[in-house]
């Protein structure tokens, strides 16, 4: 008998997108969608699933309030929980310490293979760890225990990112064999492309030390640097042009030297809008 999941996002879109991509796979049925907070936990009360996939940040109760809430609730049970973001950040890290699991978007068809694995490991464990056996099951956490962890550990972080940082307003760019400095004004974007790190700025194009774009970020101005897309940081100060692209999606064109065009991803095109009040 197949699993149960409920997808829950604030963009119609993106709903669509994993429903697809989940009942591609098979195996875990979608009975039911949410496009908020709120009503999420009213659609997990009322179904009570065996899974939900469900967008960390959403208007009003986002991904982590609604977990808070159904945990308060001692009388439901618990769904195996998998996390959508656009945002690879210290979030990400803990759901893998944690071992909940998470997708990014854009969604992509084999890491939502493999989330349905875990779905489905964990709940054929938990039914073996509960059925009468002469084998001494393996003691697992429980969903709740699991969740109680992860928040605890997520407010933890939150506390840690929100303590002032010290920024030199400088970063450093390897070019031509020199290591250069740039001013973090004069970076127009950088790009993550098989685990490198490039910078460009107007007048020139190099490499950072750094291993990925998190790091880089953790250097910047947040109020300046954008993560446009999962491979694109952008600063908004060098946006030229924003070009209208297929299916309501965006280009961005910059004022470097090549003019380089930067896709927005799907889930940062209601953060394009508000930038720029389209």
């Amino acid at each position: 008998m197949p699993l149960t999941a409920v997808v829950v996002d604030d963009e119609e879109l993106a709903r669509r997108e994993l429903r697809y991509l989940i009942e591609r796979v098979g195996g875990i049925d979608v009975i039911a969608e949410a496009s908020n907070g709120l009503e999420a936990v009213q659609t997990i009360r009322t179904h009570v699933p065996d899974a939900v996939f469900i967008d960390v940040q959403m208007p009003g109760l986002d991904g982590f309030a609604v977990l808070k809430q159904l945990l308060d609730e001692k009388s439901i049970r618990m769904p195996e929980v998998v996390f959508a973001t656009a945002f690879d950040q210290y979030a990400v890290r803990a759901f893998e310490v944690n071992a909940i699991d998470y997708l990014l978007k854009p969604f992509e068809q084999k890491r939502v293979a493999a989330a349905m694995d875990k779905v489905r490991g964990r709940r054929a464990a938990e039914s073996a760890s509960s059925a009468e056996t002469t084998i001494e099951p393996v003691p697992q956490a429980s969903a709740e225990e699991r969740l109680e962890s992860l928040l605890k550990l997520l407010q933890q972080q939150a506390e840690a990112v929100r303590e002032p940082r010290a920024r030199s307003g400088k970063v450093v760019v390897r070019a031509a064999q020199r290591l250069l400095l740039a001013d973090q004004r004069d970076i127009c974007f950088a790009a993550i492309d098989e685990g490198t790190i490039s910078v460009v700025t107007p007048t020139l194009e190099g490499s950072s030390n750094v291993r990925t774009l998190e790091e880089l970020s953790d250097q910047l101005d947040p109020d300046t640097f954008w993560r446009a897309h999962r491979s694109f940081l952008v600063n908004i100060q060098h946006i030229r042009e924003v070009v209208p692209w297929f299916k309501s999606s965006y280009l961005l064109r910059m004022d470097d030297r090549k003019h380089t065009e930067i896709p927005v991803a799907r889930a940062q095109v209601k953060r394009l809008r508000e930038l720029f009040n389209l």
